[in-house]
């Protein structure tokens, strides 16, 4: 595994999940073991923000590099973290499940690392899968 990746099915939605997961400043209301979210530079909603999370993990920077309501599909940056990881970008998406009208969401990244399956693990089993499972209950 050298890429973190982690999906689900969301009982809701596909436009209702994606007007709640768009927002790049609500991170410490879903994900789990971040104690705070803060927009630092631009707004929640526009390319270019930057917001700083604190949590278990330490202190993260990262930066909003799209936001497409078509595709309902945002791209982030890590600007700055405690992890040996260069070059992150990471994506979540939404789709419809178009015969259950359920919302399939999924979170994958790609990055340089000096040991990318150690930092592909930490990732999707101490963040997405997590953070996925979590959102999957908010709306449950």
């Amino acid at each position: 595994m050298d890429k973190p990746y982690a999906s689900t099915v969301i009982r809701a939605d596909a436009d209702e999940v994606w007007a709640y997961l768009r927002d790049f400043g609500n991170l410490a209301e879903w994900l789990p073991g971040i104690t705070t979210c803060e927009i630092e530079d631009g707004g929640a909603l526009s390319p270019g923000a930057v917001r700083r999370i604190e949590g278990a993990g330490g202190v993260f920077r990262e930066r909003l590099s799209s936001l497409d309501d078509a595709e309902r599909s945002m791209t982030y940056e890590i600007l700055e973290c405690p992890l040996p990881v260069r070059n992150y970008r990471a994506t979540c998406r939404v789709a419809p499940v178009t015969d259950t009208g359920e919302a399939f969401v999924e979170w994958y990244a790609s990055f340089e690392a000096d040991d990318p399956g150690r930092v592909a693990k930490i990732f999707t089993r101490g963040v997405f899968a997590p953070g996925l499972d979590s959102l999957r209950k908010r709306f449950g």
